[in-house]
């Protein structure tokens, strides 16, 4: 049985033009155990399916399971084998971290767990934090308590929905340590980010939705595979002549081009010289997930475009 089943799902929402399709037919499973990418570009129908997993959402058709308890005709039992994380930073003010985490248990019907509370705490880095009122947290603590409430009844399956965005390097080693290990243990790792790259260092299989559309379904190695061929990077603060900037991924400073073999890095540096473009620090390595994502979506991750 899987751990969770997204089976030819569709959402659509009207508008005075019509209709939305934010979803248009949705099929796979992830499979129990598994640490299970979800990626896509703002827009692609990432959070819209997550929403219907977490019955937040009403799908308009195609059926969810989260091990095979439907998540409409069986709210409850697919509710209680799910922990999410949300994107939104959502909190009682009234509470301190250990009330909020006790709480959390009593919506499950679970009393009595207080060592399992403990070590949510400790592992996410919170035990100094126990005591303190939700309000005098910052962001990304409070990004913790979330995380430990999503935990603490101990979920089979775990949603993270772009959990490190805009949270701090040491919150992101510390989650990433702490899931990792749940996910050894045997929990499912359900995963949205526009970090790619801890998508292709967590995730054994990844899904890429598109405009509501699946585009590509397969393990991490695979994709990679895609991208095998060299890309040539290098430093400059100068712009491009605009043959090359309609191939370039730019970032900052940093430029990285399609050189799939010696002639093509000579032919970018020759262009580039032309163009009196000074540039530094080049080098030439394998293409990453970020150039799948690219090639797929025909999009730039958030990160990237924020820059």
């Amino acid at each position: 049985m899987s751990a969770v089943s997204f089976q030819s799902v569709s959402k659509h929402y009207p508008t005075p033009r019509g209709e939305l399709h934010a979803l248009k037919g949705v099929s796979f499973d992830i499979e129990p155990g598994e640490f299970f990418g979800l990626l896509g570009p703002n827009g692609a129908g990432k959070t819209t399916l997550i929403s219907i997993l977490a019955g937040l959402t009403r799908a308009s058709g195609g059926r969810v399971t989260v091990h095979g308890a439907d998540v409409q005709a069986d709210y409850a039992q697919a509710r209680r084998q799910l922990g999410v994380v949300p994107q939104e930073l959502v909190f009682d003010p009234f509470f301190t971290v250990r009330e909020a985490l006790r709480f959390q248990s009593g919506y499950f019907g679970i009393r009595d767990n207080a060592a399992w509370i403990d070590e949510l705490l400790e592992g996410l880095g919170l035990a100094d934090k126990a005591a303190a009122n939700m309000r005098q947290l910052s962001g990304g603590m409070k990004r913790r308590v979330l995380v430990a409430q999503a935990l603490v009844h101990k979920p089979p399956v775990i949603v993270l929905d772009e959990p490190t965005a805009g949270v701090d390097v040491e919150l992101r080693q510390t989650l990433w340590q702490f899931v990792s290990r749940l996910n050894k243990q045997g929990s499912t790792v359900l995963l949205t980010t526009h970090y790619l790259e801890e998508a292709e260092a967590l995730c054994g299989r990844i899904a890429m939705l598109k405009q509501g559309e699946l585009v590509a379904l397969e393990k991490t190695s695979d994709l990679l595979q895609r991208a095998s061929a060299n890309v040539l990077r290098f430093k400059t603060d100068h712009p491009l002549p605009a043959d090359l900037a309609a191939q370039a991924r730019v970032t900052g400073r940093f430029v990285q081009l399609p050189a799939p073999d010696a002639l093509a890095v000579e032919r970018i540096l020759a262009r580039v010289r032309e163009a009196a473009v000074p540039v530094e620090d080049i080098e030439i390595s394998k293409a990453d997930l970020e150039d799948v994502f690219l090639d797929l979506t025909g999009s730039k991750p958030a990160e990237e475009v924020a820059r």
